[in-house]
């Protein structure tokens, strides 16, 4: 019996964001369709209290709250606008996202992207960063 083909691309998502979670499911749904049994992408939800940043090349929660990650089969991070124009080229729509890398157009597109990842948890009305991380770093309360 044969095991299923190691995805090609793991994104690390905030799974307490909305918005996050629309895109994990749009991508999940399209990866599923076009290749089932064999996804391409993974997903990990950085916001579960089991994250791990040793799984997942040293990535630091604070990190990756602070801007979209994903590693390549091979462990190669990408970072930014690229996570994206990876993975919709996974699920057959890479031409979606292929201007942001032209010349030119790639600054601004990591730009905007800059933006959005600097403004995104207090437009979805999440605490700031450092109260997420302080509230992951404390240590549950002791139950009798």
């Amino acid at each position: 019996m044969s095991q299923a083909p190691r995805p090609q691309l793991t994104l690390l998502y905030d799974g307490g964001c909305p918005l996050c979670l629309r895109e994990v499911t749009f991508l999940r749904g399209r990866d599923q369709r076009l290749h089932p049994g064999a996804e391409r992408l993974a997903f990990v939800d950085i916001d579960a209290a089991d994250y791990n940043p040793a799984l997942h090349g040293g990535i630091s929660y604070r990190e990756a709250m602070g801007r979209i990650h994903a590693l390549r089969a091979d462990g190669t991070v990408l970072l930014d606008v690229e996570v994206f124009r990876a993975a919709y080229q996974l699920i057959g729509l890479g031409w979606l996202y292929a201007p942001s890398g032209w010349s030119g157009l790639k600054q601004l597109a990591d730009g905007l992207y800059g933006l959005w990842a600097r403004w995104r948890l207090p437009l979805t009305r999440r605490p700031d960063l450092d109260q997420l991380c302080r509230c992951r770093s404390e240590a549950p309360p002791d139950h009798p």
